[in-house]
């Protein structure tokens, strides 16, 4: 029997004449769950991705950066904002450095009109908005004037979460109270008042409701040695170069007594760890779907060769194989998978790319239905509060898809051979059938 013939008798399988019997309608349906299957599968891997890449593009550009300088509080180069600045201008020359920028961080409890809430201080050089590129494309200024935060002004840009918890408004002035340690070993709380310049957002909830930013200048007034947390924030050509190993060993080595010098990785590799696990988990219970959807091809084809077996009676007395005949069924069932997987593939892709209309009509539809209920059952409807299916509190407020194209493939590969082997056991049965004991019972 030849590839040929077997390869026919695959097509008769999927493709008979005449009335399409059970088992064919059956085979048909797995074609199709594992179609719809996969839609979900390539969103979330979609989402995920995007997710992902949206929320570390933020992490490393606005937080960390590529390589993080620590200086000690004790060190002459943080006596000031000039010697800081001057520090981090000798990083500057070190090869593959394009960029560094000085920066004081510390913790401290901001008070509006009518709230309190504690506040991550960040004293940075004010062209640090402009120059850097990652806070030049991934703030955007939602409230007042970026250029109102100069050098030597008591002014701050703060983060739009922290701007509504605060009640602040760009123009408007709170209080910042810091931590300040006298000589003998107390700590007492030291109060300045500042002005808002603008309230920017990137984004992404959890750093906007965490940051606020003030002049390096008012930074060193504000913040006194010993309460606070000296940095240089180093750029390099690319985070992810396997360069940026050596470029740390260069700035350690030119640089051995000044700073401790971190990689981005280094200092977030928790929640690196937490993104990666959080997307093979999904993707992990995507593709149990996909299993399940594949042993449907199985019990198909067991039905199938119940139904042939006459047929494959009669090939086989005419000089078909046992290998041959097992051929057509794992070629009918694999065929049965890449059927699935055109069908799916475009639809899930389609999905991907429009995953935030889709989610709008969902949250849209969602909220109606609740509204309906508040009313039909005389509920106060101003006590009804709006359903969010992704919270921007846990999630970036603007859903950005990245489509993986060597995961996707991945997914292709996987789905056809899951068919492939839940092909294995119907072909071997259907290999294995007796010719003379089927044809003494027709």
């Amino acid at each position: 029997m030849t590839v040929k013939s077997s390869l026919l008798l695959a097509y008769r399988i999927l493709f008979p004449k005449g009335e399409s019997s059970a088992a064919r309608q059956s085979l048909s349906a797995s074609l199709l769950c594992i179609g719809i299957s996969l839609v979900p599968l390539i969103v979330v891997l979609a989402v995920s991705n995007g997710m992902i890449q949206g929320m570390t593009e933020r992490i490393i550009g606005l937080s960390s950066s590529h390589i993080e300088a620590v200086v000690e509080s004790s060190s002459p180069f943080v006596s000031d904002a000039a010697s800081f600045t001057r520090f981090a201008s000798r990083l500057k020359t070190v090869e593959g450095v394009t960029n560094a920028y000085p920066e004081i961080d510390a913790s401290a409890l901001a008070s509006g009109a009518s709230y309190r809430c504690g506040v991550q201080v960040r004293a940075v050089l004010p062209e640090v908005f402009s120059e850097n590129k990652s806070f030049a494309s991934l703030f955007r200024v939602t409230d007042g004037d970026i250029g109102d935060f100069k050098s030597g002004a008591k002014a701050a840009v703060v983060g739009e979460e922290t701007a509504k918890r605060l009640g602040i408004r760009s123009g408007d002035r709170f209080r910042l109270i810091t931590a300040q340690a006298n000589a003998d070993g107390t700590v007492l709380p030291k109060a300045a008042l500042l002005s808002v310049a603008a309230v920017v957002s990137s984004g992404y909830q959890e750093l906007d409701a965490a940051w606020l930013f003030v002049p390096l200048d008012t930074g060193f007034d504000i913040i006194r040695a010993g309460t606070g947390a000296y940095s240089v924030l180093v750029e390099t050509e690319n985070a992810f170069s396997p360069e940026l190993v050596r470029v740390q060993s260069s700035l350690r080595d030119a640089f051995p007594f000044d700073a401790d010098f971190y990689r981005w990785d280094e200092l977030n590799l928790d929640k690196y760890e937490n993104f990666a696990s959080t997307k093979i988990m999904l993707v992990f219970i995507m593709l149990l779907i996909v299993l399940v959807a594949s042993i449907n091809i199985s019990s198909s084809l067991v039905m199938l060769v119940a139904e042939k077996r006459r047929e494959i009676a009669v090939i086989k007395s005419l000089g078909g194989t046992r290998h041959g005949i097992a051929f057509a069924f794992l070629a009918a069932g694999t065929a049965a998978g890449f059927g699935g997987v055109l069908i799916g593939l475009p639809i899930g892709l389609a999905c991907a790319v429009n995953v935030k209309s889709i989610i709008v009509f969902f949250e849209k539809s969602v909220n109606a239905a609740a509204k309906f209920l508040y009313i039909i059952r005389g509920y106060d409807i101003n006590s009804l509060a709006h359903i969010d299916l992704m919270d921007p509190a846990y999630y970036l407020s603007e859903i950005s898809v990245v489509i993986p194209f060597r995961d996707t493939a991945v997914i292709v590969v996987s789905t056809v051979l899951l068919a492939l082997a839940a092909s294995v056991i119907p072909a071997y049965r259907a290999g294995n059938e007796k010719p003379l004991e089927t044809l003494r019972k027709v």
